[in-house]
């Protein structure tokens, strides 16, 4: 009996020894978290899919986030108290500073000019062309759909028009203030043609 007991663990070791190598590893990732952010993400999740979505803002168009924090980046119409829009200024941008319990926070002159802000020109057609200030290469354009009063967000998915209802920035360590190490940036929205979502991710 003891030599058969001897046997099983001669033969059985090399897996123990393999399954207590695994369990560490899983370990190691479960605890790791993104070089410049303070989350842990689960194991497999995109830390996007983890981020809180913005709801019950008046006139949201998308929202901007960045692997960072969870702070999220609000860009709404421009209105007045009457509903009209701002021809001169259409959007207007704003924090939701969710570790700061989800208080609304303006952005200050830095972030407004370099990074996060936007540039606007009025179209003949009453639409708007937008660009962020950040990533002027990707056009938006602010206008109506025939089918509803009021705006909406379009853009290139994919190469496919469609409403864009979220960015996410994925940023890496080895970066500046100024110049920081973008892994990719996420658009989301809603294919124009489909209703189906849609998702593209490129490097700037």
């Amino acid at each position: 009996m003891k030599y058969l007991l001897i046997r099983f663990y001669a033969l059985t070791r090399p897996i123990l020894v393999l399954l207590l190598f695994f369990v560490g590893l899983i370990g190691i990732i479960f605890t790791s978290s993104a070089a410049t952010s303070k989350h842990i993400y689960p194991l497999f999740l995109d830390p996007q899919d983890t981020f809180p979505i913005p709801s019950n803002i008046p006139n949201q168009l998308f929202y901007l986030q960045r692997t960072t924090n969870t702070n999220t980046i609000i860009y709404a119409l421009n209105t007045n108290s009457k509903g009209v829009l701002d021809d001169s200024n259409p959007i207007k941008i704003f924090w939701i500073r969710y570790s700061e319990g989800g208080m609304r926070k303006e952005l200050n002159l830095i972030q407004r000019t370099f990074a996060y802000g936007t540039m606007s020109e009025k179209n003949n057609d009453g639409s708007f062309s937008i660009r962020l200030v950040a990533y002027k290469k990707h056009e938006l354009v602010l206008r109506k759909l025939p089918t509803e009063s009021g705006y909406r967000i379009f853009t290139l998915i994919n190469k496919k028009y469609a409403i864009l209802n979220r960015v996410f920035i994925r940023i890496d360590a080895g970066g500046s203030l100024f110049k920081p190490n973008i892994v990719y940036i996420e658009l989301k929205g809603t294919e124009l043609a489909t209703g189906k979502t849609i998702v593209e991710r490129f490097k700037p």
